[in-house]
């Protein structure tokens, strides 16, 4: 003899009016108030440039995470170059002004190249790169005490490419915080 289940005895449209009636009935438990707990509500957000990133939102100001998200921590030159530009310039005074209002905070200034040269005088050009940005902060006020650089030349490519877009990501300057000086 044949065993007949619930869901055997029914025909195939009866089975899928039985299965959709489960599911709506599962969906209808509701979660809401553990979500409310689990997770903090978003800002809102306004459409404007500045909004907060999402999940970043509650960014302590002069936090590390502050000065990555809102100052900006690297500093960019065209090849064979440690000039710096107008776009370097406006991000060192942010890191200027941000590190003078924060003096909690050191900076080591990591020099890079990219690979057009060999290796002493990629060496050479992100030492005079990362010294740049040195100068350039202690110019505006930052106390040269807080302030330390280093060149590693082409040791630290952010990306190993050979087109002109993807070489610029290596020419750098990277303004790393710290609350004691290191080994340079």
């Amino acid at each position: 003899m044949r065993n007949i289940t619930p869901m055997s005895a029914l025909t195939g449209c009866s089975r899928l009016l039985v299965a959709a009636t489960m599911l709506l009935m599962l969906a209808a438990c509701s979660t809401t108030e553990i979500a409310e707990v689990e997770e903090p509500t978003a800002a809102p957000v306004t459409g404007q440039t500045n909004d907060p990133a999402p999940g970043f939102e509650n960014v302590a100001a002069g936090s590390e995470e502050d000065f990555i998200l809102n100052v900006g921590r690297r500093t960019y030159f065209t090849q064979d170059s440690a000039t710096l530009d107008s776009v370097a310039k406006a991000t060192l005074d942010k890191q200027a002004i941000w590190l003078n209002s924060n003096p909690q905070w050191m900076v080591k200034l990591q020099g890079f190249a990219d690979d057009t040269g060999s290796a002493s005088a990629m060496a050479t050009l992100s030492q005079r790169r990362a010294d740049a940005v040195m100068a350039y902060l202690v110019s505006k006020g930052v106390d040269a005490s807080r302030v330390w650089a280093k060149g590693y030349g082409n040791d630290r490519e952010v990306r190993d490419c050979t087109s002109r877009s993807c070489k610029v990501q290596n020419r750098r300057v990277v303004s790393n915080l710290r609350t004691q000086r290191d080994s340079v």
